[in-house]
């Protein structure tokens, strides 16, 4: 099964998402399971999880509701309140929810140490505790205070979104690459090919900008501990679907055969425990 583990989608609001900036203009409209299923039929992608865009329980649950329609959206990653005092009743809600993997928080938009303040451990060790895993989603400034989080919690699945977004565009992989190992020590985190184009040059890129940082996360986290994400539809900023597929494809064939199965699809469907049995094919 080959699982695209980073899609987002939404209805689009101007006041909501303001994030979206006049360079970042092709965003501004709906992006919906309808407008990717061809992407995803061209590309041989079965299946896809999608992830929060908006901190809000509206956006998780309007995100199950598309997995609940779309058989193909394998796996959900919600946003909870880490911090509410009644976190577990929150979380008792979603146990009718089977395809809810796990959550994130925008953590790259909160100060450098939000990831390792006692009231957000304590939340990320009660979702962990419940089964769910926790995907990281910061800038490389960030990395310490993330390996902090993870050494204080052994129990918990992590996913590290977009390899930490390094700084491609600019060349300045040095302390990125210093801090990722450090991460990398640590075996409950994995680590998502994902978002890399848009940290590149968004018209001039070319694959040998971004290869040296596949090389480096292949190299810290193996294959068993790597997944293929798109990032769609922000990728689009950068690259179209096909081209963001073809990118990691290309930089692949030097991997065994076992090895980009699990890239592709082994390492997304262990670590956020995507289910087999539904249909294996997109329909368009």
């Amino acid at each position: 099964m080959r699982v695209d583990a980073h899609q987002h989608f939404w209805r689009y609001d101007a006041k909501r998402d303001g994030w979206i900036t006049p360079e970042m203009s092709v965003l501004r409209r709906d992006f919906l399971p309808d407008d990717v299923a061809p992407l995803l039929t061209a590309a041989r992608i079965d299946a896809v999880v999608a992830v929060q865009a908006d901190q809000s329980d509206v956006e998780t649950a309007f995100l199950l509701s598309l997995a609940n329609r779309y058989a193909w959206i394998r796996g959900v990653v919600g946003w909870i309140d880490l911090c509410a005092p009644d976190l577990a009743t929150r979380l008792e809600r979603y146990r009718a929810e089977p395809r809810l993997k796990g959550f994130r928080h925008i953590a790259q938009g909160e100060p450098d140490d939000f990831l390792v303040r006692p009231d957000v451990v304590a939340g990320i060790r009660t979702i962990g505790a419940w089964g769910y895993s926790y995907d990281i989603l910061i800038y490389p400034r960030q990395l310490s205070a993330a390996t902090q989080l993870v050494t204080q919690c052994p129990d918990v699945r992590f996913v590290l979104d977009h390899s930490a977004k390094p700084a491609i565009a600019s060349g300045a992989l040095a302390a990125w690459r210093t801090d990722l190992t450090a991460l990398a020590a640590q075996p409950h985190v994995t680590c998502k090919l994902s978002g890399l184009v848009t940290e590149a040059a968004w018209r001039e890129w070319t694959a040998a900008d971004i290869t040296p940082v596949l090389d480096s996360a292949f190299a810290l986290f193996g294959a068993h501990r790597l997944m293929f994400g798109s990032d769609w539809p922000v990728c689009l900023v950068a690259a179209e679907y096909a081209r963001v597929v073809e990118l990691i494809e290309r930089w692949a064939e030097q991997l065994t055969p076992s090895e980009r199965a699990m890239v592709f699809g082994e390492t997304a469907s262990r670590c956020y425990g995507l289910d087999y049995s539904a249909p294996r094919s997109v329909p368009v």
